[in-house]
Parts: C-alpha cells; structure tokens; sequence
C-alpha cells in the first residue's frame, strides 16, 4: 500500500496550495516574491545546466533513434491527444482547465523521475539521462512554439514575444551558463546531489504557492466543482493510460529491445512539472494561472504513483527471467 500513498514533495505541494488558499499573497508582498521566485527557479536551470556532461550529449546523439521515438511521444503523441479531448464539452469539462490540459500536453518529460524509473526497471539509463535532458533543452523553444500553434487555433490565445523573451531569460539563459561553466563545477555539483534538490523543489513550491494565491484572490475555489475535479482526474488517468500503451507496445514494433523499451515507456509518457511551472507563469501571465497549473500538479501525481507500479514490474520480470533454471533430477 504504501506505493500508492503520495511521497513528500506531493504533500508538499498540497500544503503548499492549502496555505494560498488560506493565506494568498498579495500586493508588494506577491511584486517582491514574484521576483524571489524568478531568481530560484533561474538557479534551478542553472544547476540542470551544470549537472549535465558532455559525454551524456555525446553518448545520446549516437542512439538517435530512440531520442527521436520518445521527443515524438512528448511533442506530437500527447498534443494530439490534448486536441482530441477538446471535442469533450465545456458542460463537462470547463474551458479553463482544458486549457490547462492542453498546455499540459505541450510540456517536456521529466528528468529526475524518468531516469529513476527507468534505473529501477532495469532501463538504458544513459539514453533517459540523454533524452529527458534534450527534452527539456527543446521545450524552452517547442513548448511555447506549440503554445502558439495550438492555442492560437483553438481560440485560447497564443504566446507573445514578450513571454518567449521571458523563458529564454529566466530559463535557457541560465542553462546555458551552466553548461559553459560545467567543465569546472559539474563534478561537484553532481557529488551534491542531495544538498541542492531543495533548490529544486522549493522554486516548484514557490511558483505554486504565487500561481495559487493569484488564483484564489480571483475565486479559483468558487469557479469548480469535486465532479469537475473529479472528471479532470478521469481524463489524465485515461491520457496517461493510453500514452503508456502506445509507448510501451509501440516500441516493440519499432524493434528496441527491452532496455530501450523501458526507456522509451518512462521517459515518452511524463510531463514535467519543474519546467512547467515557471513556463505556465511566462506564457499565460495575467490569467488564472492557478487553473493552467492545476492539471500540471495532478498530472505529476498520476504518473508518479502509475510508473511506480509498473517500474517495480519491470524489475521483477528481470529478476525473474535472471533465475537459473530449476535443476532436473
């Protein structure tokens, strides 16, 4: 059982969207946060930057076809399901959270969790290290490309120039300082590991926290219903779901064999909420990014708690198909 219970960070973003909801903050207060918030989540992009070798770059671009495989499934597979549930009627699903479940749908992979499940099942590690990074290098571009692509013909308004300078900014700026100066930091910012993930995650829960607190001085609470919560959640087990399917199964057909399988299955199927939610704040400012960001954060969850279960299922075939064979007498 404890599997399926939720892990820290979860709880975490729980608390984090209970105390907007209580205590949202406002005025110069949210001006001098939001500019606290920035500055975090640049640190965090700063670190990807120098956490990231160039011999991961160089190993992945040799296994070209699967990185191709697993950035068509982030970045073609999923955004035509998002336009697929579009069809589904504002009566039951409410235009702003579709919004966000499209926006969820043009978001890169994860990069801490695809390579964790990929390892714990038994995966091609090195290529989730190669493609869960290049997934989230290209979405600073294909992110808000798709944003303006997608949207735009859908009536839900697109990305303006403004909000592409702020993500390259904010984002690929500060990654690209972090891979010039990778050659003489990256070591030891990758032997400390564990001491910089609260930089990680506490610009996560920042973003959260402001995004949330915006949202419910404008009435997040009172705008949806638990069914509309509930039918959210439906949908983004069902997305999951059948993107998990298609790349599981449609791996075999391509021919990979088990590792490149694994790797395909766990990095093609995630959505980053790290990236997510500092985009969601430049691209849809001045809206109710709480509703945007809300799919996102239930959606980490969901795919959190799925690939759990099936890594620990990968593994235990592995370790099944690892035993001799029973001696016959």
């Amino acid at each position: 059982m404890r599997r399926y219970l939720p892990d820290t960070f979860t709880i975490l973003l729980l608390a984090t969207v209970l105390l907007a909801s209580v205590l949202p903050i406002h005025g110069d207060a949210a001006v001098w946060f939001g500019m606290a918030t920035k500055v975090a989540v640049g640190m965090v992009f700063f670190l990807h930057g120098a956490r990231l070798s160039r011999e991961v770059v160089i190993a992945g671009i040799l296994h070209w076809r699967l990185h191709l495989t697993i950035l068509a499934s982030t970045f073609a597979l999923f955004p035509l399901i998002g336009l697929a549930i579009g069809f589904v009627p504002n009566s039951v699903l409410p235009s702003t959270l579709y919004t966000g479940i499209l926006f969820l749908c043009v978001l890169p992979s994860t990069v801490q969790s695809s390579i964790a499940f990929t390892a714990m099942a038994g995966g091609n590690v090195p290529a989730a290290i190669c493609s869960a990074s290049a997934s989230n290098i290209f979405g600073m571009f294909l992110t808000p490309l798709l944003v303006g692509l997608l949207f735009s013909a859908g009536g839900h308004g697109g990305v303006t120039l403004d909000a592409l300078e702020q993500i390259l900014l904010q984002l690929l700026a500060p990654f690209i300082a972090g891979q010039l100066l990778q050659p003489w930091i990256g070591g030891w910012i990758r032997a400390r590991k564990g001491l910089l993930a609260p930089v990680d995650r506490g610009s996560i829960l920042m973003v959260v926290y402001l995004a949330f607190s915006q949202a419910v001085t404008s009435g997040l609470w009172q705008t949806y219903s638990l069914t509309d919560l509930g039918i959210l959640v439906a949908i983004e087990i069902l997305m999951l779901a059948l993107v998990l399917a298609i790349t599981m199964f449609g791996s075999r057909l391509l021919g990979f064999d088990k590792a490149d399988e694994i790797a395909i299955t766990f990095c093609g199927s995630k959505k980053s909420l790290a990236s997510g939610v500092p985009m969601a704040s430049a691209i849809f400012a001045g809206q109710n990014i709480g509703a945007i960001v809300l799919p996102v954060m239930l959606f980490h969850q969901i795919q959190l708690m799925a690939c759990a279960v099936i890594a620990q299922r990968y593994a235990a075939k592995k370790q099944a198909s690892a035993m001799p064979a029973p001696a016959r007498s």
